[in-house]
C-alpha cells in the first residue's frame, strides 16, 4: 500500500511532484530507493532542480477558438532564446493558451490565490456541509478535500491537461523540463469571451474546445 507518509518523503528527496512519486512508487511496488531511480531515468528529478533557475526567455503565444468568440494570450518562459524558438517549446506555449481557453482558471497556481478567496470558499462549503447533514466531526475533513477539488479546478498548473487527463499542467511542464533540459514557468495568462460579464443566454464555448479536441 502506497501511503501518504511515503510520498511525501519521496518529494522530499528528490522535489518532484506528488503525483509523480505516487506513480513511480506504484510503479516500484513501493520501493522508495526504486522510486528514486525511476525518477531519475524519466528525467523528473533532475527537472525539479532546474525549477530554481531564471527563465527569462520564451514566447507569448495566442490562441482564438470560435471564430473570434474566445481568445487567449499566455507567456511561457524557458533559459534561453534557441528552445523558445523550437517547435516543441511552440507547441507547449500553444497547449497551454489551448487549455486556458478550455478549462478557464482563475489563477496560476495555489500560491496566487488570496486568502480571503480561500476563507470564503471554505465558508461557503462549510455551510453546504452543514446544510448537507453532516456531522460535523466529519465537515472539516470534508472542507479540505473540497478546497482541494477547488484548487484543481480553478488553479491552471493543478488542473488536468485537456490532452491526457492522467497528468496535470504542471506534471505536463515537469516533462518537457526533462526533455529540454531548461527551467520553463507559465508567467502569466489572460482569457477574454465576447459578452463576459453581460447578461445573455449563456453559451458554453469551453465545452466547444474540449468537443473540438475530442
Amino acid at each position: 500500500m502506497i501511503t501518504a507518509e511515503m510520498v511525501k518523503e519521496l518529494r522530499e528527496r528528490t522535489g518532484v511532484g506528488m503525483m509523480d512519486c505516487k506513480r513511480a512508487l506504484v510503479e516500484t511496488n513501493g520501493d522508495i530507493e526504486k522510486a528514486i531511480d525511476e525518477l531519475r531515468t524519466k528525467g523528473l528529478a533532475k527537472a525539479a532542480k532546474k525549477a530554481g533557475r531564471v527563465a527569462s526567455e520564451g514566447v507569448v503565444t495566442s490562441y482564438i477558438h470560435g471564430g473570434g468568440r474566445i481568445g487567449v494570450l499566455v507567456e511561457v518562459n524557458c533559459e534561453t532564446d534557441f528552445v523558445a524558438k523550437t517547435n516543441d517549446f511552440k507547441q507547449l506555449a500553444y497547449d497551454i493558451a489551448m487549455q486556458v481557453a478550455a478549462s478557464n482558471p482563475e489563477f496560476l497556481n495555489r500560491e496566487k490565490v488570496p486568502q480571503e478567496v480561500i476563507d470564503r470558499e471554505k465558508e461557503v462549503l462549510k455551510a453546504q456541509a452543514l446544510e448537507e447533514g453532516k456531522p460535523e466531526k466529519v465537515i472539516e475533513k470534508m472542507v479540505e478535500g473540497r478546497v482541494e477539488k477547488f484548487f484543481k479546478e480553478r488553479c491552471l498548473l493543478e488542473q488536468a491537461f485537456i490532452k491526457d487527463l492522467d497528468k496535470s499542467v504542471q506534471e505536463l511542464i515537469n516533462e518537457n523540463i526533462a526533455r529540454m533540459g531548461e527551467n520553463i514557468t507559465i508567467r502569466r495568462f489572460a482569457r477574454y469571451e465576447v459578452g463576459e460579464g453581460i447578461e445573455k443566454e449563456s453559451c458554453d464555448f469551453a465545452s466547444e474546445v474540449m468537443s473540438q479536441l475530442k
